[in-house]
């Protein structure tokens, strides 16, 4: 055989593999048609399956596809290994039920803990035929329902402008990869971080690499690659825009200009030919949100200016999403009329940057509005009214709908944190008493648990205590035993805490230490730098029921892979008070109720302590002028 030959038919083979892979035939379709009424299977639906170093598939998943076709056309298109491989969807590991994979899920493929390396080659897709074949369209919303009709349309207008040379423009501020993209006029519109070029994430292009997605993050309970549906659902969670968060959602995304740390297959990259100097576009899942025009941010200007309302409304919602990362870069500020004007009156806010929400567990959240005169004031009427009509439960549905990858521990956060600012609003707490309780202090060299930490750590005792859950609790394993007992002498060092007796607070024990990371390298607001109770409820049954509480708590060790693990266990710990995925759904039913029982004991607690202070600064400064 000629070499020639014997080339040509090496080359043809993968592509004749995912033809069959990729396609119907037309014999195979006519058959359908024949035995079946129905134009096409009901099961049929895109997805988007991504690898842990950041390449994107889209596919066509039927009703007979498992994990294991899945894995096989990403290994045929992509060249990537999939021995030792799981995939995954949010918790859930896949196998051979598919069924409830919605439309335009991203799903992800990631090496079992005994296996992993960061070293292995992002591959990209190369292939002439597999670009036939992943028909994406250049910008594709996933899963984002009428809600995100602002998002589409900014959609349209990049897409229109892409396709008439309108290219976008890297930032070169940030830690992690962004960029704007612009419409037809050179106007930027939106702001786009790809997941896989977040810090450390493999694509990185700012050298913060050396993680996989799904690993710990900058936060070890916010996973390398799951700040961007942490941005969507901030969004999503600002009912009727209260807090002026700009329009969001996941896409996928492809354009040349997104940075690929590795060549194709690991190689060094080959000079294109002089006849096709075209780029390699690269498909990306990313977050999109719309650019507010802007004149400044918070760091940059004084706060006296800030409305009341406008400071309120993002404290509000920081406190509802457990914002571990509200510095003052990340809070926006327009000029109205472009005056000074006095106090409150002349400025309006836009927060960003809310891929530090919803972490996991609960950590040190940073407030900085905390400092501001603003969240001293306490609550409006209309505001206390918004605060009362939230909906936890209602809030966990959506979530569920819209977003349906996010983990049950980030849900179980939101409900702790929305009951939590519902019961604190409604006992006449203002904005900075809130924030205080829920920020960790330092005395001397020990970091100390939170008050709301220290409820938690209370009501997950009692929940221990529990006449039904100590009974199983002694039928449990060693194992499980052992890991019970460690966790509850995490909680018997820290119970001991004098906070949980106090109600002082400084103001100086306040700190961001990954907004002082940030700024060591210029990220300014990311990428927006340039422009200068009276019902109150048990809240329970909101665990979900679609997703084993095996999956996610101290029975996981029933599945390997470490994309199951909580952040905590795949990272050196630091120091994490409490956890809440470790519950299972009826221990969780039970904790929310203890919950708010001890809340309001330490409510009226911090009332008396409060009480108490006023009178010593009374009795100290009565003769004085």
């Amino acid at each position: 055989m000629s070499p020639n030959l014997d080339s040509a038919i090496k080359s043809q083979v993968p592509a004749l593999l995912l033809r069959r892979l990729f396609s119907t035939s037309r014999r195979d379709e006519a058959k359908q048609l024949s035995s079946s009424p129905a134009p096409a299977p009901v099961g049929r639906r895109r997805v988007f399956v991504q690898t842990e170093t950041g390449c994107v598939l889209g596919m066509d998943l039927d009703r007979g596809d498992n994990a294991h076709t899945v894995k096989r056309r990403l290994q045929l298109a992509l060249n990537v290994p999939t021995g030792e491989t799981s995939l995954t969807f949010g918790d859930r590991i896949l196998e051979n039920d598919l069924s409830f994979i919605r439309p335009d899920s991203p799903l992800l493929l990631t090496r079992n803990s005994i296996n992993r390396s960061c070293s292995t080659p992002c591959l990209c897709p190369v292939s002439k035929d597999f670009e036939q074949k992943d028909c994406s369209g250049l910008v594709e919303v996933l899963g984002c329902s009428s809600s995100c009709d602002r998002v589409k349309r900014l959609v349209d207008d990049v897409v229109t402008a892409i396709r008439n040379g309108v290219d976008p423009v890297p930032i070169s501020s940030g830690l992690g990869g962004s960029y704007y993209f612009r419409n037809v006029s050179g106007d930027r519109v939106a702001i786009v971080k790809p997941t896989d070029e977040e810090p450390f994430a493999p694509n990185n292009p700012k050298g913060f690499v050396g993680r996989a997605l799904g690993q710990p993050g900058l936060k070890k309970s916010v996973r390398v690659g799951e700040t961007g549906f942490r941005e969507v659902a901030a969004y999503l969670l600002d009912h009727e825009n209260f807090a002026n968060v700009p329009a969001t959602a996941l896409v996928k995304i492809t354009h040349a200009i997104f940075n690929i740390n590795c060549p194709v297959n690991g190689g060094s990259p080959a000079p294109a030919p002089a006849h096709d100097q075209k780029q390699q576009v690269n498909s990306k899942i990313a977050s999109f949100q719309q650019f507010i025009a802007h004149d400044f941010d918070a760091s940059d200007h004084g706060t006296s200016s800030f409305p009341v309302a406008a400071v309120h409304r993002i404290g509000i919602l920081d406190i509802r999403i457990f914002n571990t990362d509200r510095h003052a870069g990340n809070v926006l500020v327009r000029k109205l009329n472009g005056g000074t004007g006095r106090f409150g009156c002349q400025t309006e806010l836009f927060p960003i940057d809310h891929g530090m929400c919803l972490p996991e567990n609960l950590e040190d959240p940073y407030f900085e509005w905390i400092h501001w005169a603003q969240a001293s004031i306490p609550f409006s009427e209309e505001e206390l009214e918004y605060i009362r009509n939230l909906d936890p439960g209602k809030d966990v549905m959506m979530l569920r709908r819209e977003l349906p990858m996010i983990r049950e521990a980030c849900l179980r956060v939101l409900v702790l944190c929305t009951i939590f600012l519902k019961e604190a609003a409604a006992f006449g707490l203002c904005l900075a008493e809130i924030g205080e309780m829920m920020t960790r202090e330092f005395r001397g060299m020990e970091e100390e648990p939170s008050q709301l930490e220290v409820v938690c750590m209370e009501a997950r005792k009692r929940v221990a205590e529990w006449e039904p859950f100590s009974a199983t609790a002694e039928q449990e394993d060693d194992t499980d035993f052992q890991f019970s007992m460690d966790m509850l002498g995490e909680y018997n060092d820290v119970n001991r805490s004098p906070r949980f007796n106090g109600s002082g607070f400084k103001a100086s024990s306040f700190r961001s230490p990954l907004s002082k990371l940030v700024e060591s390298v210029d990220e300014g607001n990311d990428g927006h730098e340039d422009q200068n109770e009276s019902d109150r409820v048990f809240y329970t049954g909101w665990d979900t029921p679609n997703i084993p509480s095996k999956a996610i708590g101290q029975n996981g060790s029933a599945t390997k892979s470490a994309m199951n693990r909580s952040a905590d266990e795949q990272l050196a710990s630091s120091m994490c008070f409490v956890k809440l995925s470790d519950m299972s759904a009826d221990e969780w039913n039970v904790f929310l109720q203890k919950f708010q029982e001890m809340l309001k004991e330490a409510l009226h607690e911090r009332a008396r302590a409060a009480a108490g202070q006023r009178m010593k600064q009374r009795l100290g400064t009565s003769c004085k002028f």
